[in-house]
């Protein structure tokens, strides 16, 4: 019977996201890390994701909006529930719902960014029916704000990838 309770503690503890993201880890770094291994395995830039969190909860994993959205990816409880989300604000659970969701969206909108962050703010029912045409100002806003964002952390990534590449040409020195 100690074993069994030890195991159980040991998968409940140890094994749980929570407990992996505070293992040795700041939550800023763990939120990072997950968003990346995320946005790899549905074949997003990661920088989406960042653009994405960045704009929704300014890397707040206890965030709330008015509106009852929570996290860092600001999923609504619907929308949670659809994409298998438990808990809202666990960091690596809310990040892997909000990425399935944009890798959904980004499918249904055949990659077309705007109509894709649109429908990640405003619902995609919303934007299926009335597209971009008629869309409130706030909706437009949220989607100029996250692509502003997303094409700055890409230039960051491309100049970045650009510098290691030189060194590296240059056998490690500048």
């Amino acid at each position: 019977m100690k074993v069994f309770v030890a195991a159980v503690l040991f998968v409940v503890v140890v094994a749980s996201p929570a407990a992996r993201a505070a293992a040795g880890r700041d939550a800023g770094d763990s939120s990072e890390q997950y968003a990346a291994f995320y946005a790899s395995v549905f074949g997003i830039p990661p920088e989406l994701v960042y653009a994405v969190i960045q704009v929704e909860s300014g890397w707040n994993p206890y965030a709330v909006s008015n509106k009852g959205a929570a996290g860092l990816m600001q999923l609504m409880p619907e929308t949670a529930v659809r994409f298998g989300v438990r808990d809202r604000f666990d960091i690596e659970d809310n990040i892997r719902g909000g990425v399935t969701y944009l890798a959904w969206l980004i499918r249904l909108f055949h990659g077309d960014l705007r109509l894709v962050l649109a429908a990640y703010y405003a619902g995609e029912s919303l934007i299926l029916f009335r597209g971009l045409e008629l869309s409130s100002p706030e909706i437009s806003g949220y989607v100029m704000r996250v692509i502003r964002v997303y094409r700055a952390l890409r230039l960051r990534s491309v100049r970045n990838t650009t510098s290691v590449a030189s060194v590296a040409a240059a056998g490690g020195e500048r």
